[in-house]
């Protein structure tokens, strides 16, 4: 649980310091492109967007360790918590300042984190059938059609949509790790690791996009919900992730609390220049 913390501290983060620099890379002749290659490879040439993928590097080491030790929906819901690191780190970086509501909100998500924390069990022992692998595989490539396709929506709902891809395809991520045993030659053969590269390259892609421009309140709210809930149940119901006897009831609230507080944090994952 502290490596999916860390992990939540790196990417929450790394998210203010990749918006400021996908704001500053947007060009308003590309916008209508849902997934945009050309805005990450001009973000990518600025120090912030840098900083914030050597953060989700390290963020990423620490989601695997956590991943291998703890349920799925344990470290979902601790990713989820990354928004209000990014309302906390917003304050020193942007100027932005916290209500009394807001920081409730931070309050909530650390009492939920608190009771997952109590509750969670280790991690399930199923290793995954080849149909939920191929089927993962199949759920990567849809992310990044529907990333090209929400560039024809109208903006209100294309950050929601983007957001909401983003988050699948980050939560292929999560569920890929547990059903990849070692990084070896053998493992070439698994359509689990062809889902992790696809899932995450997408998400990046299509985060990028969201923060760039549309409601990024509405797409990172996507994000948290896309990234939670369904590898959650995945977990539960093909991987044999459960709490520890008796605290089923502390481990969905802990849960809801704890993704119900980072929703309310959502408007953070839009940072404004100084």
């Amino acid at each position: 649980m502290v490596c999916a913390l860390g992990a939540a501290v790196c990417f929450g983060t790394a998210s203010v310091l990749q918006a400021m620099a996908a704001r500053a890379a947007a060009r308003p002749e590309a916008a209508g492109s849902g997934v945009d290659t050309a805005l990450f490879l001009r973000a990518v040439r600025q120090w912030r967007y840098l900083a914030g993928l050597g953060l989700d590097a390290v963020g990423f080491v620490l989601q695997i360790i956590a991943l291998r030790h703890i349920p799925i929906y344990a470290v979902g819901a601790a990713l989820a918590a990354s928004l209000a690191v990014t309302a906390v780190v917003s304050a020193p970086l942007l100027g932005a300042r916290l209500s009394r509501l807001e920081w409730g909100a931070v309050a909530v998500v650390c009492a939920g984190l608190l009771m997952l924390g109590l509750a969670s069990g280790e991690e399930g022992d199923g290793e995954g059938t080849l149909a939920l692998k191929l089927g993962l595989l199949a759920v990567a490539g849809l992310v990044l059609l529907v990333g090209a396709a929400a560039g024809r929506l109208p903006e209100g709902s294309r950050a929601l949509v983007l957001g909401l891809a983003a988050g699948t395809g980050f939560g292929v991520v999560e569920v890929s790790v547990r059903l990849i045993d070692t990084v070896s030659l053998r493992e070439l053969g698994n359509p689990a690791l062809y889902a992790l590269l696809l899932g995450g390259a997408a998400a990046f892609l299509l985060l990028t996009s969201a923060l760039e421009r549309g409601s990024v309140t509405a797409a990172t709210a996507g994000l948290v919900l896309g990234e939670t809930v369904w590898p959650a149940l995945v977990g539960v119901v093909w991987l044999g992730d459960r709490p520890r006897e008796g605290l089923a009831w502390l481990a969905v609230t802990g849960f809801a609390v704890a993704v119900a507080g980072a929703l309310a944090l959502s408007r953070f994952g839009e940072p404004t220049e100084p």
